[in-house]
């Protein structure tokens, strides 16, 4: 009976999850995976497929069975002790926010839950929601090893020029920092390019993480060097509801304006972004088919900030020789590759317009562009699964 490894990702209105079975030579191979969608709305959805695709479980919820993730778990936990042969010998978990403490995946104890526990007001949509799946595995299989992998980790060993804000020592000293986000999508397209593209791996790369969330990388010889967010998942280029990069003076002002920190978090959290400025939607989907201006305006704004952002970077590399396209929108977004391209084309990013419109996965740059530009798509699940196993391999004492 193989062995499998477990891999929880628990959302605001989501949780997913992905089986991996363990081969020999402890190769990874994807099972199935599913989620639960809608939690705590009207219409909650719980779907499960295969490795080819194919359902395994397609059905609507009745709203009280996805109330919250609380009940959404335990109806995943139900499913999961139905369908897995024995227990996974492991369950690896993204969490947002590692801290200062953590610059490595980390076997899960009562300890580290706490220290994160304390770190939730710099992710207050993800940490604790990230961390309800520990505490309900603890609760109900004391004895299952567990797997903290970090959002924060691939970009921990930033120069100090690029992890300091300009403000007193002293608040470094208490961890207010830039510490940078995905780095678990991160690592993975620099194994992909590691494993793929070797030349391109070891030059200056650019990679752009474009989903509801969304951030950019530059890396050199597959670490990372810069990043655009920073002490929080809110800096940066705009995502789907939350603002990018703002002048600390509107949040000053808003303050003056009688806002509470509640409201304040809100509306940076949930309601601005894509969806904020066009006032329709946060789906970059829905903007590039309406015709509204201030959907149009979204999306331009969008293109533009990603592409300053990525020219900004070019700094901490001193150049650069390749643009990765990650994430949902990066993966399936022509509109948007483009766009952000035309704003590049200065620096010798040129795209073939066919390849472009047709690729899913590789090279659609053109043959004379200076900068080659790839898409590639992310697997943060499976980041998580080998991190997971690694450390339970070493804490056996079996290298791999």
């Amino acid at each position: 009976m193989r062995d499998q490894i477990l891999v929880a990702n628990a959302g605001s209105s989501s949780l997913k999850f992905h089986v991996y079975d363990v081969f020999d030579n402890d190769q990874l191979c994807f099972a199935y995976g599913g989620q639960i969608s809608g939690i705590g709305d009207r219409l909650p959805h719980f779907r499960v497929r295969d490795a080819q695709g194919q359902d395994l479980l397609n059905q609507d919820l009745a709203p009280d069975q996805a109330l919250n993730l609380h009940s959404a778990q335990h109806l995943v936990a139900d499913w999961l002790i139905a369908h897995l042969p024995k227990p996974p010998i492991a369950v690896g978990h993204r969490i947002v926010h590692g801290g200062t403490q953590y610059s490595a995946s980390v076997a899960i104890t009562p300890d580290v839950i706490e220290y994160l526990d304390g770190l939730s007001p710099l992710a207050p949509l993800h940490q604790r929601n990230n961390l309800a799946p520990v505490k309900v595995i603890m609760d109900r299989w004391p004895d299952i090893y567990q797997v903290a992998c970090f959002d924060t980790a691939f970009h921990q060993g930033h120069d100090p020029v690029v992890s300091h804000f300009a403000i007193p020592k002293a608040y470094y000293e208490r961890g207010v920092r830039r510490y940078g986000f995905h780095g678990l999508s991160y690592q993975y397209i620099s194994q992909q390019l590691h494993a793929e593209w070797p030349d391109i791996y070891a030059g200056r790369v650019l990679v752009a993480h474009l989903g509801s969330g969304a951030s950019a990388c530059s890396l050199k010889a597959g670490r990372s060097v810069d990043t655009s967010m920073g002490f929080t998942a809110l800096d940066g280029v705009p995502m789907g509801t939350r603002p990018g990069k703002l002048d600390a003076g509107v949040l000053l002002w808003m303050m003056e304006q009688g806002m509470t920190h509640d409201q304040i978090q809100s509306l940076l959290y949930t309601e601005s972004g894509l969806k904020g400025l066009s006032g329709i939607s946060a789906d970059m989907r829905v903007l590039c088919d309406s015709d509204e201006t201030q959907a149009q305006l979204a999306v331009d704004h969008f293109c533009f900030r990603v592409a300053e952002t990525l020219a900004g970077l070019c700094v901490s590399l001193g150049g650069v020789d390749a643009l990765v396209f990650t994430a949902g929108i990066g993966e399936h977004s022509p509109f948007v590759r483009a766009a952000i391209a035309d704003r590049l084309a200065w620096l010798g990013v040129h795209i073939d317009p066919a390849k472009n419109e047709s690729s899913r996965e590789g090279l659609i740059s053109t043959a004379d562009s200076a900068v080659k530009v790839l898409v590639l798509p992310t697997n943060e699940e499976l980041v998580i699964a080998q991190e997971s196993l690694r450390l339970i391999r070493a804490e056996a004492g079996i290298n791999i």
